[in-house]
């Protein structure tokens, strides 16, 4: 029988009177600092997330902020392209790629999205080094909310939550400015002439984020997020995820640096329990795999640490696989993985070709409510109301036409200057002679061309009522 990676009874303690207790109090969570590789790992990669976070918000393109959702108009602007709420299939087949996405990384490597990018847990890192440079290393803080209130422990905590209501503001606003310009909105907070939704999101996201990453923290990962319910699911024993190799650190216990541990009986484990202290959620590794570890490896890198100073072999705690923890070769390719990575390409391009081929010209019909009328020429007649939207960011001249039967005249505008974003809305005629109608209900299509692109056209079908035919 291979051995397996242990996993962690967390069934709820029962009481005396046989009920179960289902809330356990929180107890706070005291980290320590720690370097390594994967430290260095995810501060780069949050670096980079904040840069383009805060810093997209901050560029132009041609004259206006370069991304910005524009929700009064209903125009959605990134870098040269313009999105409208008829491109809205697009942002669900995004949200469908980032899912499909999702499942291929965790299939493949656990959780690692929510250990190095996952918003909630890069602003509790955020969070958690303002702790440290204001109320000092793990002990420091555990003495200080032990001690009786002073002036130093007053302004040490007034610090702390100085710099979380600043990075709190600042990720609101930013957040407010891909909606509002914010190159207009800032100057207006502080102005006090800021609209009131301005202020009510600017203040809704300023308290979620100080909230989330300052008080709940490893709460949302354990009880809020539901990624942590299903990703538990998605795991096989191929999945890269942070475990703890028994075989090698069983039995735990304290030794001195050159002591023979072998002749002792011990294993490379020395029960230090650094592991734990730095920990975002609290738990034990050791104890197996658990739904609370959010795969940041902060316990790899305090293991490694010691590891070294002990002149042990690193590795005790690592990314690795239940095959290969138990000595089995781990498969990298897997009908599963391969299949979220055949869907995840597929949807890209489906996606990139969406994109590419999407109109600039956009065209709706409605019929008028008056079904037909004979015109001066005796001929049949037909009204309808175009409208006409430009997508792209500059002028275009559009020419109209109708087809789709016989002796079909169109009457109205056949060339049409729209302006960049422009939507316009014009009436048309169409009338055929009597004797050219098919049946009393006739398929039409309306067409619609750039005249300075021929490949920007778009169509819509309507219908060409007239008398019954006998």
């Amino acid at each position: 029988m291979t051995e397996q990676i242990p996993v962690r009874d967390v069934t709820a303690p029962r009481q005396v009177d046989g009920s179960v207790d289902l809330y356990a109090q929180r107890e706070k969570i005291y980290t320590r600092a720690f370097t390594g590789l994967f430290r260095n790992l995810r501060r780069f990669g949050g670096a980079a997330l904040f840069i383009l976070y805060f810093g997209t918000v901050w560029l132009t393109w041609e004259g206006r902020q370069a991304v910005w959702w524009n929700l009064p108009e209903r125009k959605f602007y990134i870098f040269g392209a313009t999105f409208w709420p008829q491109d809205f299939i697009l942002l669900s087949a995004l949200l469908i790629i980032a899912a499909f996405g999702l499942f291929f990384i965790t299939v493949f490597a656990g959780r690692v999205w929510c250990g190095y990018t996952c918003p909630q847990s890069v602003f509790t890192w955020v969070f958690m080094w303002a702790e440290k440079v204001t109320e000092g290393d793990r002990n420091q803080r555990m003495k200080l909310d032990k001690a009786p209130m002073s002036a130093r422990k007053f302004s040490r905590k007034a610090a702390k939550h100085a710099i979380w209501l600043a990075v709190s503001l600042a990720t609101a606003i930013t957040f407010v400015g891909y909606f509002t310009p914010i190159r207009e909105l800032i100057p207006e907070l502080f102005t006090l002439q800021a609209g009131g939704w301005a202020l009510f999101w600017v203040g809704f996201f300023t308290l979620a984020t100080y909230g989330n990453a300052g008080y709940l923290r490893e709460q949302v990962c354990i009880y809020m997020c539901p990624y942590a319910r299903f990703q538990s699911v998605m795991f096989d024993k191929d999945t890269l995820i942070v475990s703890y190799d028994p075989r090698r650190g069983e039995r735990r216990g304290p030794r001195k640096k050159d002591a023979d541990y072998k002749a002792m009986g011990l294993g490379d484990c020395i029960d230090c329990t650094m592991c734990v202290q730095v920990c975002p959620t609290g738990i034990d590794i050791r104890d197996g795999l658990q739904i609370e570890c959010i795969g940041c490896a902060a316990c790899i890198d305090a293991c490694d640490t010691i590891m070294e100073k002990m002149n042990y072999p690193k590795g005790l705690i690592s990314y690795t696989t239940e095959h290969n923890l138990s000595g089995q070769k781990t498969r990298l390719l897997r009908p599963r993985l391969i299949g979220y990575a055949i869907a995840l390409l597929v949807m890209m391009g489906l996606f990139a070709f969406a994109i590419v081929e999407r109109p600039l010209v956009k065209l709706d019909v409605s019929k008028d409510r008056v079904l037909f009328r004979e015109n001066q020429d005796g001929n049949i007649e037909n009204v309808y109301t175009l409208k006409l939207m430009n997508k792209a960011q500059h002028e275009q001249t559009v020419v109209i036409d109708a087809s789709g039967l016989e002796g079909l005249v169109y009457h109205g505008r056949k060339e049409v200057r729209l302006a960049a974003g422009e939507q316009l809305t014009i009436p048309v005629g169409l009338s055929v002679p009597p004797e050219k109608l098919p049946s009393s209900t006739n398929k039409i299509v309306f067409h619609i061309q750039s005249a300075d692109d021929d490949s920007i056209t778009d169509d819509a079908d309507s219908r060409f009522i007239g008398p019954s035919v006998r």
